[in-house]
């Protein structure tokens, strides 16, 4: 899955091959939890000494693998990872049935009175065909899909992020045309049907500022798309930008939306973005850090949650000599917790 920044040229080439048939398979904002009284200089909350309300998958790749480097004899790094494994990350529940992977992680978290994170990710048409290509075959399927999904959840405490990149590739016209009105009409069909459960939140992904940099474009889309009877919207889901820069876009953003509160993916934004203009800035950069651990304690009372949507560690795409997308990578995993300042 990709957040990026697209050259218009780009965007035309990208969108031309997807014409010929280059395509892949107002209710009350409610705050998660309290924000924090204090917080750090930068305006940014670390995470509670009693931890965070959300759940850690005891069965991450991340877990797996400090398990792995301690047969190994490799107790550094081991330790390194534990800032990954010992964290909440969201869960992306894949392939054409997400019951079991669904149930499994909420059950895990009510045994420990955690609220699971989810991600869904499934809208037809995925990222426009590109490293995280695919998603349902149709609309009746993707209705299926969210169904399914929502029932899992049931009566618990849940937590969804709703198909990042959906809306943005409407705005930056890497989506087709003739795909918008089925898609706009299909995520507002998720969010009604995933509030029908009491007590699951839903955010849907509005991408990030150095996607779409004007925040009144994203208005109407995400009006259109049902975010009204969500409870806000998600930012920087699987992208780099700082806490402040999403921060304030967040805030204009929900000043035009009427005061909707939204999320922040700070999974590996410990260091910001790579610099300069480089190409697929948004693809496994280097030198990047996890961010502010996963917390609901945020100092600011428009963002609900810090959130780490993406899971540390997995990759972007097939660029810098990365796996497939969404593949556990352990050398950049670990570079990112070698490099977290928290």
């Amino acid at each position: 899955m990709s957040r990026r920044t697209v050259t218009a040229a780009a965007l035309t080439l990208v969108s031309a091959l997807l014409l010929t048939g280059c395509s892949g398979d107002e209710r009350p904002k409610t705050p998660v939890g309290p924000p924090s009284a204090a917080g750090e200089a930068s305006g940014e909350a670390p995470a509670p000494s009693a931890g965070s309300p959300f759940w850690v998958d005891p069965e991450s790749d991340a877990a797996k693998q400090v398990r792995t480097y301690e047969a190994q004899g490799r107790t550094e790094d081991a330790e390194i990872l534990k800032r990954i494994a010992e964290r909440p990350v969201a869960d992306w529940p894949a392939g054409d049935d997400p019951v079991p992977e669904v149930t499994r992680a909420v059950r895990g978290a009510a045994a420990e009175g955690r609220t699971p994170v989810f991600v869904a990710y499934n809208i037809p048409h995925r990222d426009c065909g590109m490293y995280s290509a695919g998603g349902s075959h149709d609309a009746r399927a993707y209705r299926n899909w969210v169904d399914s999904f929502a029932s899992a959840i049931g009566d618990s405490p849940a937590i969804v992020v709703l198909e990042p990149d959906a809306v943005p590739h409407l705005v930056d016209g890497c989506t087709p045309a003739q795909y918008h009105d089925e898609r706009y009409g299909l995520l507002a069909e998720a969010i009604e049907r995933l509030k029908r459960q009491p007590r699951t939140r839903v955010y849907l992904d509005a991408g990030n500022p150095a996607w779409i940099d004007d925040p009144g474009k994203l208005v109407e889309p995400l009006r259109r798309a049902g975010v009204a009877r969500a409870d806000g919207f998600s930012l920087n889901v699987s992208n780099f930008q700082t806490n402040d820069t999403v921060k304030g876009f967040g805030s204009t953003l929900s000043g035009l939306l009427g005061g909707a509160h939204f999320t922040v993916d700070t999974s590996r934004n410990g260091v910001g973005p790579l610099p300069g203009d480089r190409a697929e800035a948004w693809c496994n950069p280097p030198g990047r850090a996890l961010g502010v651990p996963p917390t609901d304690r945020t100092g600011d009372e428009l963002v609900d949650a810090y959130l780490w949507i993406k899971r540390p560690g997995d990759s972007d795409g097939q660029c810098r000599g990365g796996p497939a997308a969404g593949t556990w990578w352990p050398e950049y995993a670990l570079g990112l917790a070698r490099r977290a300042k928290t």
